[in-house]
């Protein structure tokens, strides 16, 4: 009977969304962990080792990293473009006013963080990673979120979710526009005629989700030949899906139920493994102190919350959007520096900047992980304040 009982409570438990983050957070231990080991040289040549299948006209073979971060996060970015439709259909983005607060949102968190790096480097050759602290790392701040339980309003991670998505979209047109050496218009056009197909789809009501996925595949590939993200290729596939408002199933729905265990409990954890392992080297902690990991940090810690506070605070004070149901503003703020959690696409940014300064790159990459680590423990720490504030005012 004790044994049912114990079965019972560990599929509650990895029914429930707290469980994924727990594992993610594990993955990213696990990682870092592995990283300044012994099993290091393995974990990296692992990583490298490249597998898949190529011709003279078809590329398909990529080294392991490269298949996790642009194949399998495509799937976690189709899941969360999948429930931000619904939400913008039938849920919590279904008003104007609530749908361009996250716009709106996200616009300030990439514009402030971008201005105080270019303050601590402006002049010097440092100058080109201004992209660095704009990102937000949508994975491990709906993590973060997640684990806060029934602490913060479903509302309010709706809202992070929509703005992590569009400061995603921001960057990948940064990268596209600044950071990439060259874009191939020809597979970006194929792309774009594959979109339009899906959209036609949807207009005939064809529910099949087999004609969506098929040719979301192949935007896949188009997408990641053309110089650009290949996981904005999930938002563009997510978009297209039909949905209904009414409680009847769809087939987003349907395709989003599919999907929420493989995402939390395999893709997710992969990622954490593959992205986090940064190797800790001298030097990296003066480095926190230099112009580049400040204006990396601060870009990340400071910048983040008060871009995303500020212009969420305009919109609403111009009555052009509205907070979240149950939200306050220190809701937001707490939002706000979970919004700088940068992580896998900051560095990715730092890649590009810095690839042929391995000593500059160590040194923003662990500047993006202190950054990262102190704005999702500090806006936990707002969040759960909030939370315990609400609750003493109640009794």
């Amino acid at each position: 009977m004790a044994r049912l009982i114990n079965i019972k409570a560990f599929q509650e438990f990895l029914a429930s969304g707290t469980a994924g983050g727990i594992i993610l957070i594990l993955c990213v231990m696990i990682s870092l962990t592995i990283a300044n080991s012994s099993w290091a040289v393995g974990f990296d040549q692992l990583l490298t080792t490249e597998i898949g299948y190529h011709t003279d006209s078809i590329q398909l073979q990529y080294s392991l990293l490269t298949w996790i971060n642009d194949g399998l996060m495509a799937i976690f970015f189709l899941l969360v473009g999948l429930e931000i439709k619904r939400e913008l259909i039938e849920g919590e983005l279904a008003s104007i006013k609530k749908a361009t607060l996250p716009v709106f949102a996200a616009l300030g968190g990439v514009i402030v963080p971008a201005l105080i790096y270019t303050f601590f480097n402006k002049g010097t050759t440092l100058a080109g990673g201004w992209g660095i602290p704009m990102a937000t790392d949508i994975a491990f701040a709906l993590a973060v979120i997640t684990l806060l339980g029934d602490r913060v309003p479903s509302s309010l991670k709706i809202f992070l979710a929509a703005l992590a998505i569009v400061d995603d979209l921001i960057a990948i047109l940064v990268i596209a526009i600044f950071y990439s050496s060259s874009l191939h218009y020809l597979y970006l056009l194929y792309a774009g005629l594959i979109f339009v197909l899906l959209l036609i789809f949807n207009r005939i009501g064809i529910k099949n989700l087999i004609f969506y996925i098929l040719p979301g595949l192949l935007m896949w590939y188009f997408i990641h030949h053309s110089g650009i993200h290949a996981t904005i290729a999930g938002v563009l596939t997510a978009f297209t899906l039909p949905t209904t408002a009414d409680d009847q199933p769809s087939p987003l729905e349907k395709l989003e139920h599919l999907l929420v265990k493989p995402v939390n409990f395999i893709i997710m954890p992969i990622f954490a493994l593959a992205n986090t392992n940064i190797r800790y080297e001298t030097g990296m902690v003066e480095g926190l102190f230099t112009p580049l990991g400040l204006g990396i940090a601060l870009g990340l810690l400071l910048g983040k919350p008060i871009g995303i506070s500020l212009l969420s605070w305009i919109a609403v004070r111009l009555k052009i959007s509205s907070k979240p149901k149950g939200a306050s503003w220190k809701h937001l703020i707490g939002v706000g520096m979970l919004g700088g959690i940068g992580f896998t696409m900051s560095i990715f940014i730092a890649i590009l900047s810095f690839a042929d300064a391995s000593a500059i790159l160590a040194e923003a990459k662990f500047s993006i992980l202190a950054g990262s680590i102190l704005s999702g423990l500090i806006g936990s720490l707002v969040l759960i304040s909030v939370s315990k504030n609400k609750k003493q005012e109640k009794l």
